[in-house]
């Protein structure tokens, strides 16, 4: 120790170098053992290495029940607490029979460091030893299964989130980034779905055979993506299904929203910031900006009415005076959201289907909609979309499972009635659910069907008093049609007389002349 010392204190920095450098040459020549050593923190900005990162999960999962000290903590986006080897401590693994060391180690700096982006000063780094003859079995295999089963445990303990995009101008604050997220608690699945059962397993199936099918993709030389088109009427369960898809497959959802989309770049730059093994959601894709594919017939039609724009504007801005100031900021608003976004279709048809949908992998693309026929055909055509699905209205398999769901029912006097009634009438399943909840305690099992009855005879005496209005309507204008035909045909004999009388007169007139 007192040679050590005055050998740190005494010696010149150029010897010290060369000192150490010929002494770690004669370690290494009587020392067989290789250690690799890899750092927590990489690169000039010093992000978190992702090698670091999957080597603590693989440790964590495999050799803390030989570890003696270990260190609990709640790791951000995990599941659940999380045990690791503590500081300074060493494990033993085997490997086809190879005896392998992992050590973790830490490092503090002596000299204190100053920056406006302040970060823990300790350095941390796990040390990998092996004996020198098993080089190439440890770098070429062993890392590998390593790095690979440690990114599997940290997708597998991860906490599943739910993106939203921000607007493009708080993109470049200190710490901002381009999504925000929540976390993703949503308990839909697959069996609380109401929907057919055939149709559910065959959904299933697609799903988990793109999940597996990463080795397939590449084969044929696609991205490894794919397109859902949920379709119908409100209230079916389009929502409902993109939750239990992401709970099937255990992905992060991100919910982009195109009128914050400023214009075809900034769509791209969402889409490199997406991971993979997620959804990317756009609900009502008809409704949020002017994709539809109708915009020629629109400028058409904007340079035809031109001129009567011009002859009526004097007319609307008197509407515009006549309006309250509440009125005339809703449509400024509607107007801004309107002609701020400027993505086009084709900018669309490229993040899905383009080479920038490639970046990444294990993605899954769902647009939503009410009105199918709006879309253009070229933004849901196969390959795009690859599956339509379409959300109907409520039969009689889904509410048998809305009442085993709700009640706890899986027979009743009453569903004979409801079976019929259903035939007869469209009901959405939101609105049988809505019916089947019990509003408070003394409401059962027997109130509540008979509530869904009600309700859907009452829709269907509705129909059938619509109906009867419209067969009303036709009889009374055909009538009416009947009688406007006598009197025009009276009308144009009384006129033909009328004229003749005036011919006559004019023929004696030229007579007497």
């Amino acid at each position: 120790m007192f040679i050590y010392a005055m050998f740190q204190q005494y010696f010149p920095y150029e010897l010290r170098g060369h000192a150490h450098k010929y002494t770690q040459k004669l370690v290494t020549y009587f020392y067989p053992y290789i250690q690799i050593t890899f750092h927590e923190l990489t690169g000039e900005k010093l992000k978190r290495s992702d090698a670091y990162f999957a080597i603590q999960n693989y440790l964590a999962d495999h050799t803390t029940a030989t570890a003696k000290r270990l260190k609990a903590d709640v790791v951000k986006g995990s599941k659940s607490l999380v045990l690791t080897m503590d500081d300074h401590e060493q494990v033993m693994e085997e490997f086809q029979g190879i005896k392998i060391w992992w050590s973790s180690n830490k490092n503090t700096p002596k000299r204190p460091s100053f920056s406006f982006y302040p970060k823990t000063e300790e350095r941390r780094y796990y040390t990998l030893t092996f004996h020198k003859r098993y080089r190439d079995v440890i770098t070429k295999s062993y890392i590998d299964k390593v790095l690979k089963e440690g990114k599997a445990i940290a997708v597998r303990n991860r906490e599943r989130k739910l993106y939203t995009n921000n607007p493009s101008d708080s993109w470049y604050e200190y710490q901002s980034t381009k999504w925000s997220h929540v976390q993703f608690e949503h308990p839909a699945n697959f069996e609380t779905l109401a929907m057919a059962e055939n149709e559910k397993e065959a959904i299933k199936n697609d799903l988990i055979k793109f999940s597996k099918g990463k080795e397939y993709y590449t084969k044929i030389g696609k991205p490894w993506k794919r397109g859902y088109l949920l379709y119908g009427p409100p209230g079916t369960g389009k929502s409902t299904m993109i939750a239990a898809m992401a709970n099937l497959l255990d992905y992060d959802i991100y919910d982009l929203e195109l009128t914050t989309v400023k214009d075809n770049s900034e769509l791209r730059k969402l889409l490199i910031e997406t991971t993979s093994k997620s959804i990317i959601i756009i609900e009502d894709i008809d409704c949020s900006i002017d994709l539809t594919g109708q915009r020629r017939k629109e400028k058409k039609y904007e340079s035809s009415s031109s001129s009567s724009d011009e002859e009526s504007s004097s007319s609307s801005e008197e509407d515009d005076k006549k309006k309250d100031p509440v009125e005339k900021k809703k449509d400024e608003e509607e107007k801004k959201s309107k002609k701020g976004s400027k993505v086009t279709l084709s900018g669309l048809l490229n993040f899905i289907d383009g080479i920038w949908s490639a970046c990444g992998g294990e993605r899954i693309i769902v647009f939503t909609t009410n009105f199918v026929d709006k879309l253009d055909p070229a933004l849901i055509r196969r390959g795009r979309m690859d599956r339509h699905i379409e959300m109907s209205y409520c039969c009689f398999e889904a509410f048998k499972l809305l009442a085993r769901n709700y009640l706890d029912l899986e027979g009743h006097e009453l569903f004979d009635r409801i079976e019929l009634l259903l035939g007869e009438k469209e009901i959405t399943p939101a609105d049988v659910a809505e019916c089947l909840m019990p509003k408070s305690e003394r409401e059962g099992v027997e109130s509540c069907l008979r509530e869904l009855v009600k309700v859907l005879e009452k829709l269907k005496k509705k129909k059938q008093g619509k109906k009867k209005a419209e067969e009303e309507d036709e009889v009374n204008g055909e009538e009416n049609g009947d009688g406007a035909s006598g009197e025009s045909s009276s009308e144009s004999g009384e006129s033909s007389s009328e004229d003749d009388e005036v011919a006559g007169k004019g023929r004696k007139r030229n007579g007497k002349r």
